[in-house]
C-alpha cells in the first residue's frame, strides 16, 4: 500500500471514529486544568459535552464568559456544545461516556454515598492519574467496586501530556487504554484533533499504575533538583525510575508490555522534567527545605504523588517488589527523614 493510500485509509478511520464521537454524549466530572483541557478536546468532535463543575458560581462564570474562571483561562468554550452544570447526578445520567477528572484525594468524597440509576452501564474513563487513598487502589478498581462497572467498560486517559500545552494547542500525544480495545479506539477518535495524536491500548492496569508511579518519580526528581543535583544524576535517577515502575507493574499485572512506549516512559519523562509538572514542583520545594504542609499550601494544585506514594507502599506489602526510589520518597514525605540524608543513601542504590 502506497503512502497516499495509507493516508487515505487513516483519514477514513479517524472520520469513522469522529462520527462515533458525534453520536455519543460525553460527561466530564471535574473543573481543574486537566478536566478543562479534556472538555476543550471533546468539544472538537462531539455535539454535546456535559461538564460537572462543583461550584455554582464557576458554572455561571463559564456560561457568561465562556472561560473557566480558575484554570486554563485562555481556553474559550463553544457553549452550543458544552453544557456546564453543578448537578452531578444530572450530568452522569444524561451522558453515555463519563470522564472522571477530579484529584485522586477527592474521588472518594465526591462519590461517597452517591447513587445513580444505570451508572453500571456507562463507559467510564479515568483522567485522574492518581490513586484513591481511602482504597489504596487505582481508580479503575474503585469504580468497579463502588458502581459495578465492568473492567471492560473502564478506561484511562494517559499522557505524555500537560493540560497547559493542550490550552496552547501544542502538539501532544495521548494513550487511551481499556481492556476492550474497540472502546479505547473510539475514545482515541473522540479526543484526536489537529494538535493531539492518540493511540489505543488494552493494558488498562499497567497504564494506570504507571501513571500513578510516574508522579512519585517526578517528586523524587524535583527533590534532587532542589538539592542541587545536576542533569547527569537526573538521567541515572529516571533510567532507574522506569525500571522500578516496570518491576511493580509486572508484579501487579504480569502481561507483556513495552515500557519504552510513550504511555510509560514518555509520560514519566514529561512529568519528571517539565516546568508544568506539579509533582516535580512539589519535590523541588521539599528539596529546598519546605515542609510538606508548607509546600502544599504554596501550590494551587494537588500533587498526586504525595498521596500515591503511601498507597503504593501499602500495596507493595503484598508484592514485595524492590522499590528504592518510592521508599525514599515515602520516608522523606511521611517519616520526615532529611532529603539530604535520604537521597545520599539512595544514590548508592542506583546504577
Amino acid at each position: 500500500m502506497g503512502y497516499t493510500q495509507r493516508l487515505k485509509t487513516l483519514e477514513i478511520y479517524f472520520f469513522r471514529l469522529g462520527l462515533m464521537a458525534m453520536e455519543k454524549t460525553f460527561g466530564v466530572i471535574g473543573s481543574g486544568s486537566w478536566a478543562t483541557a479534556i472538555v476543550k478536546l471533546l468539544s472538537n468532535n462531539s455535539d454535546r459535552v456535559n461538564w460537572w463543575i462543583r461550584n455554582e458560581d464557576s458554572v455561571a462564570y463559564v456560561k457568561k464568559f465562556r472561560h473557566n474562571d480558575r484554570y486554563l483561562q485562555s481556553v474559550e468554550f463553544d457553549l452550543d456544545r458544552i453544557h456546564p452544570n453543578s448537578d452531578l447526578k444530572h450530568v452522569i445520567e444524561s451522558s453515555d461516556v463519563l470522564v472522571i477528572a477530579v484529584p485522586s484525594a477527592f474521588v472518594f468524597k465526591t462519590f461517597s454515598g452517591f447513587t445513580c440509576q444505570g451508572i453500571e452501564d456507562k463507559i467510564l474513563f479515568s483522567a485522574i492519574k492518581g490513586i484513591v487513598p481511602e482504597y489504596h487502589s487505582i481508580p479503575a478498581k474503585f469504580f468497579h467496586k463502588e458502581f459495578g462497572i465492568p473492567y471492560e467498560r473502564i478506561g484511562i486517559i494517559s499522557g505524555p501530556c500537560h493540560a497547559e500545552e493542550i490550552a496552547l494547542e501544542r502538539l501532544s500525544y495521548l494513550t487511551l487504554a481499556c481492556q476492550d480495545l474497540d472502546i479505547a479506539q473510539d475514545m482515541a477518535g473522540a479526543l484526536a484533533c489537529r494538535y493531539v495524536k492518540t493511540s489505543a491500548s488494552d493494558d488498562l492496569f499497567g497504564t494506570e499504575i504507571s501513571a500513578v508511579m510516574k508522579n512519585i518519580m517526578a517528586i523524587a526528581s524535583g527533590i534532587c533538583h532542589g538539592l542541587g543535583y545536576g542533569d547527569n544524576f537526573q538521567a541515572v535517577l529516571i533510567s532507574n525510575a522506569i525500571r522500578e515502575i516496570e518491576c511493580f507493574v509486572d508484579a501487579v499485572n504480569p502481561v507483556h508490555r513495552d515500557v519504552k512506549s510513550s504511555a510509560y516512559l514518555g509520560d514519566l519523562l514529561v512529568t519528571a522534567y517539565s516546568k508544568f509538572s506539579r509533582n516535580r514542583t512539589f519535590g523541588v520545594m521539599i528539596g529546598k527545605g519546605y515542609s510538606v504542609k508548607a509546600a502544599q499550601l504554596e501550590m494551587s494544585m494537588i500533587a498526586e504523588g504525595y498521596f500515591a506514594v503511601a498507597s503504593i507502599i501499602e500495596m507493595n506489602k503484598k508484592y514485595e517488589a524492590e522499590l528504592p526510589i518510592t521508599a525514599a520518597v515515602y520516608r522523606i514525605l511521611y517519616d520526615r527523614i532529611s532529603p539530604v540524608i535520604e537521597i545520599n543513601l539512595l544514590k548508592d542504590a542506583l546504577n
